[in-house]
């Protein structure tokens, strides 16, 4: 028995988040069928992230256990001849059987992306958030430092999440611009569900004018569900990448 751990890249939005449900197409359904097709056992993968439905991944990360004599870093190329064009495998290794990809010390980055213009691009419509509005990236930028640092997130996350602490470490913060492309991209050892587009949503209210960028830094301080931005659509969203800080160290 070995266990493999793969680095997942996928356009979510034809797929119901990452995580198997009874009726839906997700990431994780579609990964143990062909892989359970390709080695003839019946697998099932084990994710880092599970990403909501629309979210996209340039690096998600699963691992599964298998018998197969196929080597870790082969297993890549073997899965991709099989997997649908928007699930590709970007890397695949063989790692301690008691490597989980959940219960590591880690580095998730996300970024979530404005399309800003008169009018929608329908080229990336699937990968951005639209906004026609006048936004001051500026602000948008000095309002998303207010998050670095170690705080009580509760107000920036959905009432569904199931928790004990609201508290999250953000290690970096900042919004970019590329022409038309305005980009969030935060980094931090974990988020709460729906965290990002919570985040993504009040900053946007910064750079719209409606609020200042000090406002996030009243948010984070009332450590209570107060009122924020909205919850941006999904589609504006994508996990970067996950750094196993275990393995950085080795």
């Amino acid at each position: 028995m070995k266990r493999i751990k793969l680095e997942v890249a996928y356009d979510g939005t034809n797929y119901c988040g990452w995580q198997i449900q009874p009726e839906d197409i997700t990431i994780e359904a579609v990964l143990n069928q062909h892989l359970s097709g390709l080695l003839g056992e019946d697998i099932h993968v084990i994710g880092a992230s599970r990403t909501d439905s629309g979210v996209h991944a340039l690096g998600n990360v699963a691992v599964f256990d298998t018998e197969s004599r196929i080597p870790g870093e082969r297993m890549a190329k073997a899965l991709n001849a099989r997997l649908p064009k928007d699930i590709v495998i970007q890397s695949s290794k063989e790692v301690p059987l008691d490597f989980h990809p959940r219960h590591q010390d880690t580095r998730k980055t996300y970024d979530y992306t404005f399309y800003h213009a008169h009018y929608d691009n329908p080229v990336t419509s699937r990968h951005h958030h639209f906004v026609y509005v006048p936004l001051d990236v500026e602000k948008m930028n000095q309002a998303a430092g207010y998050f670095e640092g170690k705080h009580c997130f509760i107000s920036m996350c959905s009432s569904k999440a199931q928790v004990t602490s609201y508290v999250r470490e953000i290690y970096d913060c900042h919004v970019t611009q590329n022409g038309p492309y305005i980009t969030m991209r935060v980094t931090g050892s974990g988020f709460l569900y729906n965290m990002v587009r919570f985040m993504a949503g009040t900053i946007l209210e910064v750079g719209r004018g409606k609020k200042e960028p000090e406002w996030i830094k009243e948010i984070l301080s009332s450590e209570e569900r107060v009122p924020v931005g909205p919850k941006l659509p999904a589609k504006g969203l994508t996990l970067i990448g996950i750094e196993y800080m275990e393995e950085t160290e080795d």
